[in-house]
This record gives C-alpha cells, structure tokens and sequence, in this order.
C-alpha cells in the first residue's frame, strides 16, 4: 500500500452526516467536471438512512457547491440479493424507502440502475446481466478493464466484509469478471450479486461508513492488525490506498491507534 485510508472520527452520526455530505459533494464537483455525470454505486444496511441525513438536509444557499444535483447522477448498487425488488431483503427498497423517494423534486431524480427481476433463480444470470448494464454504461468490455466509478459508498461487516464479499470466499480472488454471484451467503438471503474486488478498488474514490460500538472490534482489526488487512474490508485499504476514506463515529473507533481526522470540512 503507498499512502494509508483516512480515518475521519466524529462524536456522533449527526456529527458525520454534514461532512459525509461535503466529501460527497467534492466527489460531485470532480465528476462533474471531468464527464457531466456522477456515477455513484451503494450499499445497503444503515448505510441509506445516513445518506439521507447527510444529503437530504436543505443546500446552503451562501455555497453553491453545497448543492446535490441528483438529475446528473447514476445509482447502482455495490451488491444486491436476489430476491424482489419490494422485498423487505432488497437494497434497492431499503435504498429508495430511506433516501431516494425523499429526495426534494427541485434536486431531480437520480437514474437508478436494480438488479433484473427476471434472474432472481440464477445468481449467475442476475450477475451476468448487470455486469451488461454496467458494460452499456461504462464503455465496451473490450475497452475498459473495470468500470471506473467516481464513488463506491459502502459499508462493513462485523466479520470484515463489505458488499457481498465474505472473508475466506474465492469471490475475493476473481480478477475478470465485474458482478459476480454468490450462492451461499454466510448470512441470509444467500443468494446475491456482487462488484467485484477489482471494480472496487479501481473507483475514483471509496468511503466506508461505520458506526456504532458493535464496529469497534472489526475497526480495530481491519486498521490495526495483519489478520485484517486480509479481510475484504482490508484488502480494499491495502489495495485503494488513500482513495479510501472510513467516516466513523467515537462508539467505533474508541481506542484505536490508526491516525484519524476530525473533519472534512
């Protein structure tokens, strides 16, 4: 790894959401600025409710960069279970119910890319499928080696993972194909589609959001210690390098040693 992750440190979640909101934006402005769209990819768990709170709050109106242009962004998920997408198990309608059908109509309405409900028996198939979304998107498989995302948002696992990719699984050795499919979940639905670890690492930038005292151990690990490097959440610190940003809160990150930041603002 060049140069490490940075560890922002808040006392609390309604201390991280405004500069969640700031990194977020910047990540906007850049994208913006390079190719006229934001191509943003999620997780799910409590990961959408504190998008919400850091995107969703009125703009200020002495900043204008302070501003989500949701009408210029695409959404896709950085995994989903393959199950419907009105099932209480789906990304997609923890995404939509927690943030996206709370977005003001005067911010626009981001393109959202789902999983195809056709596929939901055949991981392999709903893998495929979105990899050809994101082929339509990104370029043609032949021109690109990964898509290039200007933002993965993700969150961690209490055993180390993030997407659906679990410690120990040969998902985490596959360097060709982009979304993958996952048969056996260690937790349920065991059925699910993921990004790749290559995708991953390869994003323009990468913010991990965990909170709460049950991340503190696993932080601790993942930040700390040779056993965690080799943890998903790990080998995207190792792999990304200062690409990688942790927004935590003090419950998380207590009595760890790793350098952290007070702001991004």
């Amino acid at each position: 790894m060049g140069h490490p992750p940075s560890l922002f440190s808040f006392p609390t979640t309604a201390d991280l959401a405004p500069n969640l909101r700031t990194y977020i934006l910047a990540a906007q402005a850049e994208s913006l600025k390079r190719h006229n769209t934001f191509r943003v990819a999620v997780s799910g768990g409590s990961l959408p409710k504190t998008l919400a709170q850091a995107l969703l709050s009125p703009p200020n109106p002495e900043n204008p960069d302070d501003k989500p242009e949701f009408d210029k962004w695409e959404v896709f998920y950085a995994d989903e279970r393959c199950v419907p997408l009105d099932h209480e198990d789906s990304n997609h309608r923890l995404v939509r119910q927690e943030w996206l059908d709370k977005i003001p109509e005067d911010l626009g309405q981001p393109k959202v890319h789902h999983i195809d409900v056709g596929n939901l028996d055949d991981p392999q198939e709903a893998a495929d499928s979105y990899e050809k979304a994101l082929v339509s998107v990104f370029a043609s498989r032949d021109s690109v080696r990964v898509p290039g995302f200007d933002l993965l948002l993700l969150g961690c696992g209490p055993d180390g993972h993030t997407c659906s990719l679990f410690p120990g699984y040969p998902q985490l050795r596959e360097n060709d194909a982009w979304v993958l499919a996952i048969e056996d979940s260690p937790k349920p639905p065991p059925k699910r589609i993921t990004l790749s670890l290559p995708v991953v690492v390869a994003a323009a930038r990468i913010a991990f959001v965990a909170t709460g005292e049950g991340k503190k151990e696993i932080l601790n690990k993942i930040l700390e210690t040779d056993e965690g490097r080799q943890l998903p959440c790990g080998l995207i610190n190792e792999q990304a390098g200062d690409k990688v940003s942790w927004f935590c809160d003090a419950a998380a990150t207590t009595g760890i040693t790793f350098p952290r930041r007070g702001s991004v603002i």
